[in-house]
């Protein structure tokens, strides 16, 4: 899968995903504001990469640890959305993760 279907499969499939765990993760507002910083045209090109990946990753049913697994499903979407957040810091804004928050209060 090149950048370009990468891209395109988070956007096709990111949803679903977050309505799908909801609030099982305590992460979600982070993959959220990942989101919407991949969104934003002032984001870097090598910043959006990193955030493809790890939302694909995030995304895909095939993970290290399976998602179903209890206490254990996400602790690898964690390790590597965290990793993520190190690595895109100066790319994410307050401005992301106001509207997570948005997104969070409406569906919730």
């Amino acid at each position: 899968m090149d950048s370009e279907e990468q891209e395109s499969f988070v956007k096709n499939n990111f949803w679903q995903k977050v309505k799908q765990v909801g609030s099982k993760i305590p992460f979600l507002r982070d993959v959220v504001a990942m989101y919407y910083c991949l969104l934003d045209e002032k984001t870097s090109f090598s910043a959006k990469a990193t955030i493809v990946l790890a939302l694909v990753y995030f995304i895909s049913p095939v993970d290290a640890i399976p998602d179903f697994i209890a206490l254990l499903g996400f602790t690898d979407d964690a390790s590597v959305i965290a990793t993520t957040l190190l690595m895109i810091k100066s790319q994410m804004t307050n401005e992301h993760f106001v509207k997570a928050d948005e997104y969070l209060k409406t569906e919730t």
